[in-house]
């Protein structure tokens, strides 16, 4: 266990700033809690969902009312998978804290900008490599 462990910093009184050494073991704290919090919520969603598509079993007589059903349980499915990839990214960002090499750019090196941390946990890139990224994946995906 690193000496992150021992940092606790609550995200209602905390905010990560400039002002500070980037990726001080105050800011690792505040997102290490931040990713934590996010994974928790959605597993917690995920188990509301299992109960609901267990309950949701009828079968319902009315066509409209089944296929109706259907499409609720398919968009909720949908719903879980992308959450299950997000909780991949979110282990992801989690490792990297550990490793040390959380909120730099895995392109460039450079330091992730704090406001896009803030908005994205499991960012990978800088704003600028990204936009790079999308530019490439535009042009490449249009041949």
């Amino acid at each position: 266990m690193t000496a992150l462990a021992s940092v606790i910093v609550d995200p209602a009184a905390y905010r990560p700033s400039d002002d500070e050494p980037f990726m001080s073991e105050r800011q690792l704290a505040y997102f290490k809690g931040k990713l934590m919090d996010w994974k928790d919520d959605i597993l917690r969603e995920s188990k509301g969902t299992v109960v609901n598509l267990k309950a949701e079993t009828e079968n319902h007589p009315d066509l409209v009312d089944r296929a109706s059903s259907e499409s609720d349980r398919a968009l909720e499915l949908r719903t879980r998978d992308r959450q299950r990839k997000l909780i991949s990214k979110i282990d992801e960002a989690l490792r990297r804290i550990e490793d040390g090499s959380y909120g730099y750019c895995e392109e460039t090196g450079e330091p992730i900008s704090l406001g896009r941390l803030e908005a994205r946990p499991t960012a990978t890139l800088s704003v600028e490599a990204q936009e790079r990224h999308e530019r490439r994946e535009r042009v490449h995906r249009d041949d």
